[in-house]
């Protein structure tokens, strides 16, 4: 048996709202790591379902719990900046209550980061999606009949590849206190954290990436990824805020060119969900950035025109989803 005060502390920071139906299983799944030395802090952000009560349950039944509340609803960024900076772990992860730990997950990503060097701030994985009933969906990474991942996961120094493309599951990160000490945590402005954190951490860390599926990401309704490009959507702005910010980032030819990468993609997806404001941002910073070809000067001519053409992604989307 090792003891707990000899391997690193983890802090799991759990961010809870309205995951009533979910709780129960994200908090056992916490419980049932498989590493001993863990802090586990729930932060509720003002839920008007029973979570809070479910929570409270959890509370006194397992007396290593912490439960915060941010008492008014603050999002989470704002949420999750107030419970890492009341934590202690050398390590932290962001969890999700709608989400589900697998038991070896913070032992192998502890393990992961003991074998790196301090160059490297993050270690992500692959994970399994699963519906709103907790059925298999898929799998984050592509595999090979032989089981080998052959979709784009790249470790090291992976900025560029960050700002031109996704391909990271979140809640499969496990982070270095000191990345949120440097980057002073979440910007508290946006309405999502992922683009933002990845740009600026990846800008002065390393990321790994440990083959391994780690998490179970849950796809339901209500959660904020199936909210983009959705009317009164917050996160469509935040994206603008964060590629106007990643411009000052940016050295090398090859970083800006996945910055073009970037504003295109955005400013396409912005005009064809109809978020005609948006689109023009993007196209603006395409245009200062990188200028405007001739398919991005007709999109451009049909977004101010607002031209409708919603059900040209809609139909994409299903040809994709085949």
């Amino acid at each position: 048996m090792v003891d707990s005060a000899a391997i690193p502390l983890v802090s799991i920071i759990c961010l809870c709202y309205n995951h009533e139906r979910f709780i129960a299983e994200a908090l056992d799944s916490v419980l049932a790591q498989t590493y001993s030395n863990l802090e586990i802090i729930i932060m509720d952000d003002c839920s008007t379902d029973n979570s809070v009560g479910i929570i409270q349950e959890y509370v006194r039944k397992y007396p290593q719990l912490t439960f915060m509340s941010t008492g008014t609803n603050m999002g989470n960024t704002k949420a999750f900046n107030l419970a890492w900076r009341a934590s202690k772990g050398e390590y932290i992860i962001d969890f999700a209550t709608d989400d589900v730990l697998l038991p070896e997950r913070v032992a192998q990503q502890v393990a992961a980061f003991q074998k790196l060097d301090e160059t490297y701030g993050v270690v992500y994985s692959d994970a399994e999606y699963s519906d709103d009933n907790g059925r298999y969906v898929r799998f984050h990474c592509q595999r090979d009949k032989a089981g080998e991942v052959i979709s784009f996961a790249p470790s090291g120094d992976i900025f560029h590849h960050l700002l031109g493309r996704y391909f990271i599951c979140p809640p499969t990160m496990m982070m270095k206190r000191q990345v949120f000490e440097d980057l002073q945590g979440y910007d508290e402005t946006l309405a999502y954290e992922d683009f933002d954190f990845w740009l600026r951490s990846s800008r002065r860390y390393k990321y790994f990436f440990l083959d391994a599926i780690t998490t179970k990401r849950r796809l339901h309704a209500h959660s904020l990824s199936q909210q983009l490009y959705k009317p009164g959507d917050r996160q469509l702005n935040s994206t603008v805020l964060v590629c106007e910010k990643a411009a000052k980032l940016v050295h090398s030819p090859e970083e800006k060119n996945a910055l073009t990468r970037r504003l295109q993609y955005e400013a396409r997806h912005a005009f064809l969900t109809g978020h005609y404001q948006q689109a023009e941002q993007f196209l603006n910073l395409l245009r200062q950035h990188a200028g405007l070809g001739p398919v991005y000067r007709t999109i451009h001519l049909l977004n101010k025109l607002k031209v409708d053409l919603r059900i040209v992604r809609v139909l994409y989307q299903k040809l994709l989803n085949r």
